[in-house]
C-alpha cells in the first residue's frame, strides 16, 4: 500500500488559507447538510487544524468528537487553535492514519458519524478509507462524505488543469467527488442522500477577496510540485498567476464550483 501524499504543505501561509476556507466558505453549510440532533459520537476522518472538528462537537453538546490526524504540524495547529478559543478539551485530537487506523476494541462500532471531507482526494485508497469509516460507525450509524471533483471548476485555466495533473502522478483522484456515491456503496454502506455545498462567489460579495485568494492558495501551495513534474516551468507559473490576480480584481469577476457531499448509512 503507498502512502497518501499531501501536496499542498503545512507552512504557516498555508494554515492561515485552510482557516479562512473553513471559517468563512464552508462550515456552516456543511453543518445544515449533516443536520446533527446534539448528543451523537462523531469520529473525523482527517481532522486537519480541526476548525470543522469543533464545530461538529459544539453542535453535539451532550456527544463526543474524536478528531484523527496524520500529520503532526497539522494536529498542532489543530491545539493551538482550540487551546486560543478556550475548547482545548471540546474535542479529542489523536494523531492516526485513515488508511492504517487504530482504534480501541470497544470503539470499532461505536460512533453514529463517521465524517471525512477534503480527504479522500489525497489517498491512494479511497475505498480503503470509507470501508473504515463503515466499520467504525454503529449499525444505522451515518457516514459522512465530502470532497472536490476538480473538474467542475467551470473556469478553465492552464493552471489549474496543471495542478489536476499533479494528482494523478502522485496516484490520487482529483475527481473522487464524483464517486462518493460508489464508494459509499463499494464500502457496503447504504447511501441515502447526496447534493453539492457551493463553493464560489462573484465580484461584489463581501467573501470574494477571500475566495479567489484561497483558490490561488490551492494551486501556489502545488507550486513547487507543478514545477517539479514538469507541467509548468517557474516563469510562466508564475506570470499566470499575476494574470489570475489581475482577473480577480475585474468588476465581472466569477467563480463557480462546488463540493462534492454525500451520505451512507452502515446496514
Amino acid at each position: 500500500m503507498s502512502e497518501s501524499v499531501y501536496i499542498h504543505g503545512t507552512a504557516a501561509d498555508e494554515q492561515r488559507r485552510l482557516s479562512l476556507l473553513n471559517d468563512v466558505l464552508l462550515n456552516n453549510a456543511s453543518l445544515r447538510e449533516m443536520a446533527l440532533r446534539g448528543d451523537e459520537h462523531i469520529i473525523d476522518f482527517g481532522s486537519g487544524l480541526g476548525q470543522f472538528t469543533r464545530a461538529m462537537a459544539r453542535a453535539v453538546p451532550r456527544g463526543r468528537v474524536v478528531g484523527i490526524e496524520r500529520n503532526e504540524e497539522q494536529l498542532a495547529g489543530a491545539y493551538r487553535l482550540a487551546a486560543a478559543e478556550d475548547e482545548a478539551k471540546l474535542v479529542e485530537f489523536r494523531r492516526g492514519d485513515v488508511l492504517n487506523l487504530e482504534l480501541a476494541r470497544a470503539e470499532w462500532g461505536s460512533f453514529d458519524v463517521a465524517h471525512a471531507r477534503f480527504i479522500l482526494e489525497h489517498v491512494p485508497d479511497p475505498l480503503r478509507v470509507v470501508k473504515t469509516m463503515v466499520r467504525a460507525v454503529r449499525p444505522d450509524g451515518r457516514i459522512v462524505l465530502a470532497d472536490d471533483d476538480h473538474g467542475v471548476m467551470t473556469r478553465p485555466i492552464a493552471w489549474w488543469n496543471a495542478y489536476i495533473r499533479t494528482y494523478d502522478r502522485i496516484g490520487n483522484d482529483p475527481y473522487v467527488g464524483r464517486r462518493l456515491v460508489s464508494l459509499l456503496h463499494e464500502a457496503g454502506a447504504l447511501p441515502k442522500r447526496n447534493t453539492w455545498i457551493f463553493f464560489g462567489g462573484c465580484a461584489g460579495m463581501e467573501i470574494f477577496d477571500v475566495l479567489t485568494a484561497n483558490m490561488a492558495g490551492v494551486v501556489r501551495s502545488a507550486r513547487e510540485t507543478i514545477i517539479g513534474m514538469s507541467l509548468f516551468d517557474a516563469e510562466a507559473f508564475d506570470r499566470v498567476m499575476e494574470e489570475y490576480e489581475k482577473w480577480a480584481r475585474r468588476p465581472d469577476a466569477a467563480l463557480w464550483f462546488s463540493v462534492s457531499w454525500a451520505e451512507g448509512a452502515r446496514p
